[in-house]
């Protein structure tokens, strides 16, 4: 087959998940064979929901998507199916196959190596870390060899040697490839170019490039466009004056003042609505429980999961954090940086005590803490002693919840979405000890500067773990407990 040839057509695609949602109006795109294209937008803006309808599990409202004969897809979700956690390791990817398949270990063994990713094939899913389950969303797309891969924000909870692994095996793919992710320097390795999906019109534009390529070019429209709608409006204008001028003088000068009002029509039907940037959060913070002294929490031992053998070794520490102190905990994927933010946060980590009284707010990387059936106002209504309706969407609004999205449930959100509604809880719930698991991932990059700014204000004692230091500096100054040492 050519290399040139276009495998994947979308014509005046229409699409909403909800009645009141338009997410995708009259979208048009193509792409061709061994491409590789990065899918950009804010959060909630439809990413995901395209590959669904290039999947096929939705189905456009109007519209008529194309496909190559034969061609076969495969997606690297953003996060493991809650169903496949019970699973062991080859029972997962045994679930990539309509059709048994026999001696399917050594196909096993060969996308575990591709990924970096040494496990047996009997653990089960729920015993990986975070890392490790980014690594295998992606080999269990990959065993299905696919013509077209669709990974879906693949950098979150992978560690740096993670994200190098994952670059330079995009960089070699000759395969068709599509991204979605906001990583700026992950994507300009390997992008061909660009699909924007502009949460406010609906629309798909397509540019070709680089990642970088393309926010210039975008740029340099936006300013074409600015400038052209300042020309018209200064005309406008001035049709609108002579217009004016020439009514009051009566008789014949009306037909002229007409014509005025109508070329000034004419010319505000020729304004570009100009493309806006994402939104932005806005300005934040997380107030801090009242009246902390002392000691909030002291770690005295912990668990991890040695990577050489994968054995539990239990290592002393001495850590105490106190009000405006933060702790970063540092280590590579599978050592149990997760586990160990778990068990402080329930209260069972036997070498971890949290001070009496203390509330705590817990952002967990996958958002299990939240209710899924609850709606977005419930779950924040449920972190407050006592719910005042304009204080909750006031908070709501302040991460771009707005009307309807308050009134939708949890579980319908994109991940993106659901990370700033955990943000906003947290600045309801007013907490003592904050604890954070990845507080990065799923958000668009745009909102992580405000996210930081306000972490670097809060009061109260802080714990994290994050894969990406530009995040953490911004924070402040830190202490770092490194597992692996």
């Amino acid at each position: 087959m050519a290399k040139d040839e276009t495998i994947l057509r979308f014509e005046e695609i229409s699409y909403g998940h909800e009645p009141k949602r338009l997410l995708l109006d009259e979208v048009s795109f193509n792409v061709r064979r061994g491409s590789k294209i990065t899918i950009m937008g804010q959060n909630g803006a439809g990413k995901s929901t395209i590959f669904g309808l290039i999947t096929g599990a939705f189905e456009p409202e109007s519209g008529e998507i194309q496909r190559a004969k034969g061609l076969t897809i495969a997606t690297a979700r953003q996060t493991m199916n809650r169903d496949y956690l019970k699973l062991t390791v080859r029972e997962y990817f045994e679930k990539a196959f309509d059709t048994k398949i026999y001696n399917i270990d050594p196909r096993i063994d060969d996308v575990l190596e591709i990924v970096n990713l040494k496990v047996s094939h009997d653990r089960l899913v729920e015993q990986l870390s975070g890392g490790q389950q980014a690594r295998l969303l992606l080999a269990f797309a990959l065993i299905q060899n696919p013509d077209l891969l669709l990974l879906d924000e693949p950098t979150n909870n992978l560690d740096k040697a993670g994200i190098e692994h994952l670059t330079k095996f995009l960089v070699e793919y000759d395969k068709t490839c599509m991204v979605i992710s906001h990583d700026a320097e992950f994507l300009n390795a390997f992008t061909h170019g660009v699909l924007y999906l502009d949460a406010r019109t609906q629309k798909v534009e397509q540019y070709v490039g680089n990642y970088f390529n393309v926010i210039e070019q975008i740029a340099a429209r936006i300013e074409k466009e600015n400038r052209k709608n300042a020309l018209l409006a200064k005309e406008i204008q001035a049709n609108k004056d002579k217009s004016n001028f020439f009514a009051n003088k009566g008789g014949q000068m009306r037909m002229v003042a007409k014509r005025m009002r109508e070329k000034a029509a004419e010319l505000e039907e020729e304004i570009v609505d100009v493309r806006k940037d994402d939104k932005v959060i806005g300005r934040f913070d997380i107030p801090a429980q009242e009246d902390l002294a002392g000691e909030i929490l002291g770690i005295s031992s912990f668990t991890i999961m040695r990577p050489s053998d994968h054995k539990i070794v239990e290592k002393l520490a001495q850590v105490s954090l106190r009000k405006k102190q933060r702790l970063i905990l540092k280590g590579p994927n599978g050592i149990g940086k997760t586990n160990l933010l778990e068990s402080i946060a329930k209260g069972t980590a036997t070498g971890a005590k949290i001070a009496n009284g203390i509330r705590v707010g817990y952002y967990r990387q996958d958002f299990s803490n939240l209710d899924f059936n609850r709606t977005v106002y419930d779950e924040l209504a449920a972190a407050v002693d006592r719910p005042f309706e304009q204080e909750i969407r006031a908070a709501a609004g302040r991460f771009l919840i707005d009307g309807v999205l308050i009134s939708s449930k949890i579980g319908n959100l994109s991940e993106g979405q659901k990370g700033l509604v955990a943000f906003a809880r947290l600045m309801l719930l007013k907490p003592g000890l904050l604890i954070l698991d990845e507080p990065t991932n799923h958000i668009n990059f745009r909102h992580l500067p405000v996210i930081a700014e306000a972490l670097s204000r809060y009061q109260g004692a802080m714990v994290m773990v994050s894969h990406v230091p530009d995040f953490v500096e911004k924070i402040g100054e830190v202490e770092v407990l490194d597992l692996e040492k």
